[in-house]
């Protein structure tokens, strides 16, 4: 006796829920898209992790600074467990890593939504600079909380391997996104002026949500590679960090 899936197309299995579960059962088209939002992960977390490096010494005291550093560690091993799937596909992960300068940036006032500075699939986020620690810890409760958002989304995805890897990073960066509260509330308690800085990177991180079409929405849909809309991610997003702002007495 067989079950439905026996008799059912690819992308009907798919489109109802399946999951694939290695590199030998995805189709080329499939593997384009997984492959696109493996390289993103990486790649932003990479760049992510090379941005904030920079910003360690800042850190007011060894515990900020050794959070600052668990924090660069921790992406880093995050990007490392995507990174090692995407060998997987046959990418060249020595080179994918070494030769490539993640930590470069735009200038500070270039444009939102400003080409990317280097050919990588970094999210336009983290193409623009830090300016200190302050900025920092502010960049970093906004796209903690947009990221923790994202892999609720992502770790949703029909790729098996992929899924069972962003719920580990999913747990990880929900720690970033605490430990960055905790460096905004003494921020805030030392009366800095975040304002600005919050003004900066909202709408920075804001397109770190993307645009897509709807079409193109459905077609990632029926591939169990999406699940909700861009919109509806960012409204989860901004219901997230409001009660966080507010506590420090900024808005969005």
């Amino acid at each position: 006796m067989t079950n439905d899936f026996d008799t059912m197309s690819l992308a009907d299995y798919l489109a109802a829920g399946g999951r694939l579960t290695s590199p030998a059962n995805v189709p080329p088209r499939y593997r384009a898209e997984l492959m696109k939002l493996m390289a993103t992960f990486v790649d932003s977390n990479l760049a992510g992790a090379a941005g904030f490096a920079e910003q360690i010494n800042g850190g007011p005291g060894i515990k900020a600074r050794e959070a600052s550093a668990r924090i660069v560690a921790e992406k880093l091993a995050n990007a490392d467990r995507v990174l090692t799937l995407m060998g997987e596909f046959g990418a060249d992960t020595a080179r994918y890593v070494d030769q490539h300068p993640w930590h470069t940036r735009l200038p500070r006032d270039a444009e939102i939504e400003a080409a990317r500075v280097e050919q990588d699939m970094r999210l336009a986020v983290f193409n623009y600079p830090m300016e200190d620690w302050a900025d920092a810890v502010v960049m970093n409760v906004l796209m903690g909380h947009a990221v923790c958002v994202q892999l609720e989304e992502m770790f949703q995805v029909s790729y098996q391997p992929l899924a069972e890897a962003l719920r580990i990073c999913r747990d990880v960066e929900e720690s970033h996104a605490a430990l960055a509260e905790a460096g905004l509330a003494r921020l805030a308690a030392d009366e800095a002026k975040l304002q600005p800085n919050v003004d900066y990177w909202l709408p920075r991180v804001a397109t770190s949500f993307g645009l897509g079409s709807a079409e193109r929405f459905e077609q990632l849909r029926d591939m169990g590679l999406r699940h909700e809309t861009n919109d509806a991610l960012k409204a989860k997003w901004k219901a997230r960090l409001h009660p966080v702002l507010e506590a420090a007495g900024l808005n969005i």
